[in-house]
């Protein structure tokens, strides 16, 4: 029996287009609304006022009551504890029924949780739809049952299950119901101020996310796994932060990703649903290694360590560039992350977990399963993670993918002047060098914290003292 009235709660699925939750209501209501909560459960634990995530959800809103307000409705924006918010909402509405699309972080599946008990016990419905991972809950699933641990039989079942429909953009054709909203607050009206974004050319919302997405899926989607890995070349896609807040949809993004030559962009929306699939079903990741025995890894304390790292001043220039590019731009390429990750952990011998605070703080894409996943990968400690004992040295890994030192060039200008054949390794430079340059190593920029192939002996020791052995 369809519903007189229905609330489609959006979250991190910002766009009017290709919506689950959006779809299944104008499918199943006669009268739908739609409505954006600020949850000051996530925005009161942030140590800044000054977030870009805040300041690009705030511009994407904008964009998606405009798109609604051209469907004979608007956005409803709330400010509170959805707990609160949603419910209260509902029945000033007198809807039936609210739909959202699902989430899988632990606070995001409580809150839900407890909002769908708050609007049972008002007689209203909560339908969560899957629409940020292609596949999900038991879709994927081991021949015995059971959720994979490994990534590559992962992707080997999911492309094996994946058919047309999973793919297929959900409908949102109709008009919405009309409501009486005063639009979107100013980011002050929240307690935040504006950032950098526009200085760093980001554009938030559905046309943010158009433009990259034609740039790259016209332009460039062939070349992503030969570019991918080079920071300094135009490889990536950049359209992380456009994923994480749902102002592009997956499905399109995967639809194009199946195309010939755009293999190795689709294994990456892979691992995204793989890591999806990793904090949905085993959510001690959050606090503990995966693997248990790592819990007893015994990390340095160093927090001059710590803070030379974030700062970007280590005396590695690609690990310093990388730290650098992320606290101007709030954004990291992923073969830094991966580099940046691995430094703290096994060359610094400090715990993951603060590298993955410090990235939750900084990323403009932050999404706490990749985050989570990634520096768990470079720790050793996670599902299907590198080996120990495989250690990234950051000179050979600068020499590789930054060979003249264009990206370094670019974030640690006090190397710009140096040869590139001693810009991976400026305390190797030559006094006759050093005359000639105008550059003295510890004065002008770092000597390095650590000697790698000691601190490469320690880590060693360090995990081989709690590795269970093999059967």
């Amino acid at each position: 029996m369809p519903l007189e009235k229905a609330l489609v709660w959006f979250r991190r699925d910002l766009r009017d287009h290709d919506h689950a939750a959006l779809s299944a209501a104008l499918a199943g209501a006669g009268a739908v609304h739609c409505a954006f909560v600020f949850d000051t459960g996530i925005l009161d634990a942030l140590p800044t006022r000054s977030d870009r995530r805040v300041h690009f959800i705030r511009e994407s809103l904008v964009e998606l009551d405009a798109a609604l307000r051209r469907r004979g409705g608007g956005l409803i924006v709330r400010y509170g504890l959805p707990l609160e918010e949603i419910p209260r909402l509902a029945c000033e509405l007198g809807v039936g029924a609210v739909f959202a699309n699902r989430d899988y972080e632990p606070y995001a599946k409580a809150r839900d949780g407890a909002v769908a008990d708050a609007l049972s016990a008002s007689g209203i419905a909560f339908y969560r739809l899957r629409d940020q991972a292609i596949l999900d809950g038991d879709d994927v699933l081991t021949q015995s049952g059971r959720p994979f641990t490994v990534f590559t039989p992962y992707r080997n079942a999911w492309l094996k299950r994946l058919t047309d429909a999973d793919c297929a953009a959900w409908p949102c054709d109709g008009h919405l119901a009309p409501v009486a909203s005063n639009g979107v607050p100013a980011l002050a009206e929240i307690g935040f101020v504006p950032t950098n974004l526009g200085e760093l050319g980001i554009r938030p919302g559905m046309s943010g996310a158009r433009l990259l997405w034609d740039e790259f899926r016209l332009r460039r989607i062939g070349q992503y796994g030969a570019l991918r890995d080079f920071p300094a070349r135009r490889g990536v896609s950049y359209l992380s932060v456009h994923l994480r807040f749902g102002t592009l949809p997956i499905r399109e993004a995967v639809r194009a990703a199946r195309t010939p030559g755009a293999d190795t962009w689709l294994n990456e929306l892979i691992w995204r649903d793989f890591y999806f699939m990793i904090l949905d079903r085993f959510p001690h990741v959050v606090e503990r290694s995966f693997k248990p025995e790592f819990d007893a890894l015994a990390w340095e304390d160093w927090p001059e360590g710590f803070v030379a790292w974030q700062e970007g001043r280590t005396g590695y220039p690609l690990v310093d560039a990388a730290m650098r590019q992320l606290r101007h731009s709030g954004w990291m390429h992923n073969r830094l992350r991966m580099v940046a990750a691995s430094f703290l952990a096994k060359d610094l011998g400090i715990d993951w977990r603060l590298g993955e605070r410090h990235f939750a703080d900084q990323l403009n894409d932050f999404d706490l399963s990749a985050n989570n996943g990634g520096w768990q990968w470079a720790a050793s400690t996670g599902c299907d993670a590198q080996p120990y004992f495989r250690i990234f040295n950051p000179v050979t890994q600068s020499e590789r993918f930054d060979p003249d030192g264009a990206f370094i060039r670019r974030y640690v200008p006090e190397l710009a002047a140096l040869p590139a054949r001693y810009i991976h390794a400026p305390w190797q430079l030559p006094a006759a060098e050093q005359a000639r340059h105008g550059f003295m190593p510890g004065r002008d920029y770092p000597l390095p914290i650590v000697d790698h192939t000691t601190a490469r002996e320690r880590t060693l020791a360090r995990y081989a003292a709690v590795r269970k052995p093999s059967p």
